[in-house]
């Protein structure tokens, strides 16, 4: 398939008039081509337009309907072969082996949604009959279900070209809802993000579903981006990225006359206790874990692990010093774009240059561009409590350990910390009670919680929840991955007396979908 440079707005391959973006190799520097010219205002408003007129029809479509849908775009994007592949290392300087995965959990996901749109469940159907002779107060007949929340704007992330990106999480969700999806291209990987916009394309026009359901737009700027929120018939967002990007979005969603939910991903360091007793049996097998995680990817990961704590004395200073032979060890990788790299470097520059901080050790310096050179840097627990500044989030292979005197400062530390993705807790059997201390205040900070394992590396099921707190997430609520992401992009509504042959197909009596219910407070299977 040959890249064409432009917009896709429903069925039409549009060109842009607004300033080019062109991806960058980021292991070597070299522009790549085709431009992408950014969308003008006419071009934001036919493709919101169209989400809006597709809307009504697409969300009452039939669940095997949609669900086929969402198999039809993994079949279409695993038909890309090779092209795909090399297009996305071409922009982000991932290796294949990486993208491949990255293309299976994409696909993966896609077939997770298919199959949860089938089972039907999260329509939450709720019939309570009317009981006329009731006394002292007859009840009338009232049935609940969920509907899709509208057409949907989703932000194409850096670090995941394909998971997170144009057919990814946020996107699979809100179509699995029954949301039509407006998505703003990363400017990263634009290529792969065209590539993988005509599969979608297909998809649509295979199942014959109104051309509106889906469109992919490009801008270089932030202007798209904030047309997209503001535009009123948008009625939710789904973004990963920066705290900055996410809070600006969330800013505008708020301004509007109708205010709208940003499901934005931001912000985590992701803290790990390594528990008095696991730390002294084994902490040399902990460390190289450790390790292992933080350089995964280069670090650019919102799971990598970025903060340890442990209580001060020699296990924790046995640990550090193997974490440091291994990082020293750790060769440099390319990271995804010069601007992250930039990013990485600054904020780098900035953790080693804090009076309260001890560098331990740096891995290989890199001989290409845009090199990740890991870090790990020590401080105690009362000069993070006192400084803020020292839970900033490192975006790359970067981690600050904090030595606390006892597992109550571990505690207070614990307390102190924002709100995060992930919490870690490396423990034996010996550290259950200490343990137990600290789960409360972890289940308070965190979306997920480890048990000796690494917050690297995100299960697409039932159960993840991938989000937390402000400021890793806008709303705790929430998770952007597992089959539970379906429900940021859905509102119940109830039915009132309406004729059977007034109400939608899921609230009838002899439920056609065959979908588990609530009647009169009892579950059907």
């Amino acid at each position: 398939m040959t890249l064409e440079g432009k917009s896709l707005i429903g069925q039409q391959t549009v060109a842009g008039s607004g300033e080019p973006l062109h991806a960058v190799d980021p292991s070597s520097g070299e522009r790549l081509a085709p431009a992408y010219p950014g969308v003008d205002n006419s071009q934001i408003e036919r493709a919101c337009a169209l989400a809006a007129e597709a809307f009504d029809g697409y969300r009452e479509t039939s669940l095997e309907a949609r669900a086929a849908f969402l198999e039809r775009i993994a079949d279409e994007i695993e038909g890309l072969g090779d092209a795909l592949i090399e297009r996305g290392m071409a922009e982000s300087g991932l290796p294949q082996a990486r993208l491949e995965g990255e293309r299976g959990r994409t696909c993966g996901q896609l077939r997770l949604f298919a199959s949860e749109v089938r089972r039907g469940e999260w329509l939450d159907v709720r019939i309570d009959p009317a009981l006329p002779e009731r006394a002292p107060m007859p009840r009338v007949d009232l049935r609940q279900r969920h509907i899709a929340l509208g057409p949907v704007a989703v932000f194409g992330a850096s670090n995941f070209p394909l998971a997170f990106s144009v057919a990814g999480g946020d996107t699979a969700s809100a179509l699995a809802a029954g949301c039509p999806v407006v998505v703003k291209a990363h400017p990263a990987h634009p290529g792969t993000s065209e590539l993988v916009g005509r599969a979608i394309q297909a998809a649509v026009a295979h199942c014959q579903l109104p051309e509106g359901v889906f469109s992919l737009l490009f801008g270089a700027g932030n202007e798209l981006g904030q047309a997209l929120v503001k535009d009123e018939r948008i009625k939710a967002v789904g973004f990963t990225g920066s705290r900055r990007g996410g809070q600006a979005l969330a800013a505008i969603a708020q301004a509007r006359p109708e205010p709208i939910p940003v499901y934005a991903e931001m912000s985590s360091i992701n803290p790990v206790f390594l528990m008095p007793a696991a730390l002294g049996e084994r902490g040399q097998a902990i460390a190289e874990g450790f390790v292992g995680s933080l350089n995964m990817g280069a670090g650019q990961f919102c799971t990598n692990p970025g903060l340890l704590l442990g209580l001060a004395g020699a296990p924790l200073d046995a640990f550090i010093s193997a974490a440091g032979q291994a990082l020293e060890q750790s060769a440099a990788q390319t990271m995804l774009t010069p601007g992250i790299h930039a990013a990485y470097q600054q904020s780098v520059e900035t953790l080693a240059g804090h009076p309260k901080v001890r560098e331990v050790a740096r891995g290989q310096a890199g001989d290409g561009q845009h090199q990740c050179q890991p870090g790990l840097y020590v401080t105690e627990a009362a000069d993070l409590l006192a400084d803020e500044a020292l839970q900033a989030e490192v975006f790359g292979a970067a981690a600050l350990v904090v030595a606390c005197a006892d597992v109550s400062e571990m505690q207070a530390v614990a307390e102190a910390l924002e709100g995060q993705l992930t919490a870690t807790l490396q423990m034996d059997d010996a550290d259950l009670d200490a343990a137990r201390r600290l789960l409360p205040t972890l289940e308070r900070r965190a979306g997920r919680i480890l048990v000796n394992g690494w917050p690297t590396g995100v299960e697409v099921c039932h159960a993840m929840v991938h989000g937390g707190p402000y400021p890793a997430t806008t709303d705790a609520r929430t998770t952007s991955v597992g089959a539970a992401a379906i429900q940021r992009f859905l509102r119940p509504v109830c039915y009132q007396n309406l004729p059977q042959g007034l109400l939608p197909e899921a609230l009838h009596d002899d439920n056609p979908y065959a979908v588990s219910r609530l009647m009169d407070g009892k579950r059907e299977a």
